[in-house]
């Protein structure tokens, strides 16, 4: 099994290929470089009968594309990265054989370190913050309870809020603004079924027990007609002009005897 190490494109299909992508390739050994072995391998491209070619580097420490396709073009200059660069074999022989290279090299080496010094502290400081796993995951399990029973608290109470007022749609959280707007309204409380029927029966317990007679609803009409030509007397009228005031056996009211 091969695994692609980095993006191409198929020179067959023209499509392109991804980094990780896996195939059943043939593999054989084409050369040394010095005690290191130079391995190909040839695949066929999964979206065409295109075959793909490709070799280790150990110099380069990469894989070349010996054929059937073109590399995407993502390198960049591990010097300018500031990235560890591979020992070259002439260096290292001139590290072995010359002190004053070897010197220099190590105060190259030394003026890099001085550089990376305050990095390696802030990574160093950042990674402490996790040294305690024992005391992390026990914090982070009691947060997780702590949230997980009040999330427990909430469902309780909307399917309560739910039953109650029938209903069957999901209920959101209760925002703070919701909460402060709540508390300003003042709700009028209604009288129950209860209070209704005990202030009706007050009621009818306080009234009289007789209707209103006649005689007293005579009375009443005399007293308005009066009243009546009073009014239009004290508004300039004559006697003659006047109508004369009414009396009962005007009105069709007869006395009793006794």
């Amino acid at each position: 099994r091969f695994e692609m190490p980095y993006n191409i494109w198929c020179d067959g299909c023209k499509n392109h290929i991804g980094m990780g992508v896996r195939y059943n390739a043939e593999k054989k050994k084409v050369g040394m470089y010095y005690t290191t072995p130079i391995y190909r391998f040839r695949m066929k491209c999964h979206l065409c009968v295109n075959y793909i070619e490709m070799q280790t580097d150990p110099a380069g420490c990469d894989y070349v594309i010996v054929s059937g396709a073109r590399r995407k073009e993502e390198r960049w200059d591990m010097r300018e990265n500031e990235q560890v660069l591979p020992t070259e074999r002439e260096e290292k022989e001139k590290l072995e054989t010359d002190p004053m290279f070897r010197l220099e090299h190590g105060v190259a080496d030394q003026a890099v370190l001085r550089r990376a010094v305050p990095t390696l502290a802030s990574l160093q400081e950042a990674q402490s913050a996790w040294k305690d796993d024992f005391a992390l995951n026990s914090r982070l399990r009691r947060h997780f309870r702590e949230e997980k029973k009040t999330l427990r608290e909430e469902e309780e109470e909307a399917a309560a809020l739910q039953a109650k007022a029938g209903l069957s749609i999901p209920l959101v959280r209760e925002a703070e603004e919701d909460r402060r707007l709540a508390a300003l309204l003042k709700y009028q409380s209604l009288d129950s079924y209860e209070e209704k029927q005990r202030m009706k029966r007050t009621e009818i317990s306080s009234r009289s027990w007789f209707p209103p007679t006649t005689g007293a609803r005579a009375g009443e009409a005399l007293r308005k007609l009066s009243l009546g030509a009073r009014v239009q007397k004290g508004r300039g009228g004559t006697p003659s002009s006047a109508t004369p005031p009414a009396t009962p056996t005007g009105l069709g009211i007869v006395r009793r005897r006794s």
